[in-house]
């Protein structure tokens, strides 16, 4: 955000260099991350005086060219060739002398050379306004009235205006101060406190607001009271659309805004001066002459002013006329027909305040990122409305010559009042570490504006303004105080000191380098998602109940406003983000958080991961491996098994996997205790998230690993001398029999020699194996450390197994 030096003294009386203001404002907690001193023409028309025309003939040898000698108040006159055609002697006129430098209309400097013209000496230049960037016009050289003094400077004569502009760091939740007013009252309230200020805020004044006549009447209806709480508004006639000022335009192009005329200056000019976004209608375009604030209906076409059509979402607030036709996204951005033009005389100006979570999803979702919407994001302050109003309307009267044709139109059912907060002086010190005395905490609260409701021997209670919507706690409000207090003035101690501590368990954090450096080493990339996301994600793409979710109020992203409740959508989006710019092979890990609601403590859930994606290739394309095969679940398995090898993790149960959010997968736990879930996420989720290629996923539950990883003794064996032998069966079973009924069974038969029993496969075909089956396709490895195995005593247990299969289970074995 850009904060003008000049701007800022209007409204109070700045006596500090640029330097001291800079650090002021980074203290009251306004960073400022650049100073750039600018200038209302570029080059502040250095070396360029006042001439006055002595001679002027015909060049010899050029018919479209002038001689001429020009005193510019040296001690003698300059001879200057000119191409001007309006160029006569006894003319005032402005000349750039030799040495000095001008501009393009692209920027680009170039200097004034003493030189030849056609064989005849030219010792400068003669201006036309473009020619300074004083304006646009080349039809001629500048004439100036016969009373200006010869060798006046030019940056005096124009009043060329020097600023000093501030980039500040505006953060979030600081909907304060998104305007000049707001970082004045800022500063103004440091200086009270801490350099003894005590002169008054100038700002605007509007008590000469009144109505002129009741030539133009335009109805408004407000259907959506939830997106637009406040909607105020009023006619304006007589218009004359036209150029701006120069002290209009300069607060303007000290900021980077480029002047356009002056009813749509002035609509900027209020945005940066009170943080209230306005909109000028022109009022003979609305049809019905009638404002309806709505929404229209799902993939609604609208072109915005930018030429771009639009398919409007069914939640985008709309300001439409008469007839349900758009004519402003609101709070965002304007359409194309409902704009001022030249022709323009009637206006209808609108001054609102719009719902910032309304605004921040309208506005992120048609990408259109407008200094109006990020006011309305962190949050206007709805009780300024009509002062905005009034403020531009009085400007519209002065510069373009209009008439107040209308009452002021204000709907606004239900006032927010200003929020009160008690305020304890204990927690003032526990919280700053300062002893700031009850008289100066008063003086600070009041420097900003904040009334004193009431006052008890142990604290006070506080009125806070409107326009600080992020001050909605006694901590809250202890911030403020610190901020005009002074983040320098609270002393540091002289002595710190830490205490070193040791734990009985493993050690996280090296169990957590230890998984890294695996994952890293077989091409994964760690990622680090946000711990906020969109509850959309919990209501359409995988449903789980909305008192499980943790809701948060964030007035920056307000799309983002829920804790994360798994690792899931966090992985999909870097996928997603990905395979959009042609990464379609990914290998993903991450640690982190999940966030859930618990209805029966009235408590959080925070839940620590560790989840692993796989999506496209087993390998990145090369000479050497061309089959280009794709990841698969087995590829997966591989790596969860690794993991938990790696930890020493063993001795868990296996349990199938299959809903709504499993097209199949596998659950290693301990009993009620998972360890980790893995598998091929569900088509449906994909389709959603609009991912082309299958995702491999695994959610292992971190906290439960350090567990399991705590109470783990590390057993060595010798390896085995003598080999072992797999047998494999296919079983048609009911859905509802469970991988861990197969492997229960088969720890019970193989005792002893069973080393280990794997899932393969899983088939499913309603026709070729019957409604409500499927086929597992299990492999069986023996082994005996002392001796070698024989066939007859694996056939015999393989036997016992296929009859406790087709008796238990009602299994068919697949010969």
């Amino acid at each position: 955000m850009k904060i003008s030096h000049n701007w800022l003294s209007t409204y109070l009386d700045i006596r500090h260099s640029h330097d001291e203001v800079s650090e002021m404002l980074t203290s009251i907690g306004l960073e400022v991350e650049g100073m750039e001193e600018i200038e209302s023409v570029k080059g502040g028309l250095a070396g360029i005086v006042v001439g006055y025309v002595q001679e002027c003939q015909k060049h010899p040898n050029a018919d479209k060219l002038s001689l001429t000698k020009v005193d510019v108040g040296q001690e003698e006159a300059l001879q200057i060739v000119c191409g001007a055609p309006n160029v006569a002697q006894g003319q005032k006129v402005v000349v750039a002398t030799v040495g000095t430098t001008l501009y393009t209309e692209a920027g680009e400097p170039f200097k004034i050379k003493k030189g030849k013209i056609r064989g005849e000496v030219s010792a400068g230049m003669i201006c036309a306004e473009d020619e300074l960037g004083l304006g646009t016009d080349h039809s001629g050289i500048i004439v100036l009235p016969e009373d200006v003094p010869v060798g006046t400077l030019a940056k005096d004569y124009f009043k060329i205006e020097t600023d000093v502009v501030y980039e500040i760091g505006l953060t979030p939740n600081r909907s304060d101060a998104t305007a000049h007013i707001g970082v004045a009252r800022d500063l103004a309230a440091f200086l009270k406190v801490n350099h003894e200020y005590n002169k008054p805020l100038c700002l605007p004044e509007v008590s000469s607001f009144s109505q002129d006549d009741d030539a133009l009447s335009i109805e408004v209806v407000v259907e959506n009271t939830e997106a637009c709480p406040r909607y105020s508004g009023l006619s304006l006639t007589q218009v004359k659309v036209g150029d701006s000022p120069d002290w209009l335009k300069n607060r303007l192009l000290s900021i980077g805004i480029r002047p356009i005329n002056n009813i749509v200056d002035i609509t900027n000019f209020i945005l940066h001066e009170y943080g209230q976004p306005l909109h000028a209608f022109d009022a003979d375009k609305i049809a019905g002459q009638k404002v309806i604030v709505k929404t229209l209906k799902e993939g609604t076409p609208f072109v915005t002013l930018d030429e771009q059509e639009r398919k409007l979402h069914s939640e985008d607030l709309m300001i439409c006329d008469g007839n349900g036709k758009g004519m402003c996204i609101a709070g965002v951005f304007g359409g194309i027909d409902s704009g001022v033009t030249e022709q323009t005389t009637r206006l209808f100006l609108e001054s609102a305040h719009f719902d910032p979570i309304w605004v921040r999803r309208t506005s992120t979702r048609h990408l259109l990122r407008t200094d109006a919407a990020a006011c309305f994001e962190k949050g206007s302050d709805p009780n300024v409305t009509v002062q905005a109003l009034k403020r531009a309307a009085l400007l519209i009267k002065e510069l373009a010559g209009g008439h107040i044709s209308s009452e002021v139109i204000d709907i606004y059912p239900q006032p927010v009042e200003a929020r009160q907060i008690d305020l304890r002086h204990r927690q003032v010190k526990r919280l700053i570490g300062v002893d700031i005395s009850p008289e100066e905490i008063k003086e600070i609260l009041t420097a900003m504006d904040m009334e004193i409701v009431s006052e008890q021997a142990d604290g006070l209670r506080v009125k806070v303004p409107t326009d600080k919507a992020d001050v909605t706690r006694e901590v809250d409000v202890i911030e403020e105080i610190l901020r005009i207090y002074g983040f320098n003035k609270v002393e540091m101690p002289e002595r710190i000191s830490n205490i070193l501590s040791s734990t009985d368990g493993p050690d996280k954090q090296r169990l957590v380098n230890t998984v890294s450096d695996l994952l890293s080493a077989n091409g994964f990339h760690e990622m680090m998602g946000l711990s906020l996301t969109e509850s959309r994600y919990y209501r359409d793409v995988l449903p789980i109940e909305e008192s499980e979710l943790v809701f948060i109020n964030n007035t920056s992203n307000v799309h983002l406003d829920v804790m994360r409740a798994d690792m899931l959508f966090s992985g999909l989006e870097a996928i997603v983000r990905n395979q959009n710019r042609q990464h379609p092979d990914v290998r993903l890990y991450e640690f982190g958080k999940t966030y859930r609601s618990t209805e029966e403590s009235e408590e959080y859930a925070e839940k620590e991961h560790l989840s692993l994606f796989i999506t496209g290739r087993q390998q990145s394309e090369s000479w050497y491996e061309q089959s280009g095969k794709e990841a698969d679940y087995h590829h997966l398995k591989a790596f969860t098994d690794n993991v938990l090898q790696r930890l020493g993790i063993s001795g868990f149960q296996q349990t199938a996997v299959h809903d709504e959010q499993w097209a199949f997968g596998l659950r290693y736990h301990r009993g009620p205790q998972p360890l980790v879930t893995f598998g091929k996420l569900h088509p449906a989720i994909l389709k959603k998230m609009e991912i082309r290629k299958d995702v491999y996923y695994a959610d292992f539950q971190w906290d439960n690993i350090l567990k399991a990883r705590k109470k783990h003794k590390l057993n060595f064996q010798p390896l085995v001398k003598y080999p072992s032998m797999r047998r494999d069966l296919a079983l048609v079973i009911e859905n509802s029999i469970k991988f861990e009924d197969i492997v229960t069974i088969a720890r019970k038969t193989g005792k002893k020699l069973l080393k280990d029993i794997n899932l393969f496969d899983v088939y499913e075909n309603a026709e070729q194996l019957g409604e409500g089956k499927k086929s597992y396709a299990v492999s069986f490895v023996f082994e005996n450390p002392e001796r070698t195995l024989k066939d007859k005593e694996i056939d015999k247990i393989m036997k016992q197994l296929i009859q406790k299969y087709e008796s238990d289970l009602g299994a068919v074995i697949r010969r």
